[in-house]
């Protein structure tokens, strides 16, 4: 018997039995008549110590780098705002900052050719 939508196993700790594996680095969203590809980047990343309020220590960090040449690149060309991320980095005690984008396609392959050593 052929798995189906309604056979699917949705209790299963992994996911649905059946249903397909691996990463996704790009969605489908319909812009006007079209359907376009977006990729999801990390366009930029940053590390802060052990501070009171992280997020008012991050502004400025952010703020410059939203002033660069990058930064106002992904600003003018991201499908939806920017989007910035705090998570604790416990191997030094502060904080790891990440600012993530959506480009288009045609976008995502002229960041990842000027701008993609300077993210890794």
């Amino acid at each position: 018997m052929a798995k189906t939508f309604d056979t699917l196993d949705w209790e299963s700790k992994n996911g649905p039995v059946g249903a397909p594996r691996g990463t996704i680095d790009h969605e489908v969203i319909i812009i006007g008549d079209r359907a376009v590809r977006i990729h999801t980047i990390t366009a930029h990343t940053f590390k802060m110590g052990d501070v009171e309020d992280p997020d008012l220590y991050a502004a400025q960090p952010l703020w410059e780098w939203q002033e660069s040449e990058q930064g106002k690149w992904i600003m003018s060309h991201a499908v939806e705002a920017p989007i910035w991320h705090r998570h604790t980095d416990p191997m030094n005690f502060g904080y790891q900052f990440a600012i993530t984008a959506k480009l288009k396609e045609k976008d995502y392959t002229y960041w990842l050719i000027k701008w993609k050593k300077l993210s890794t």
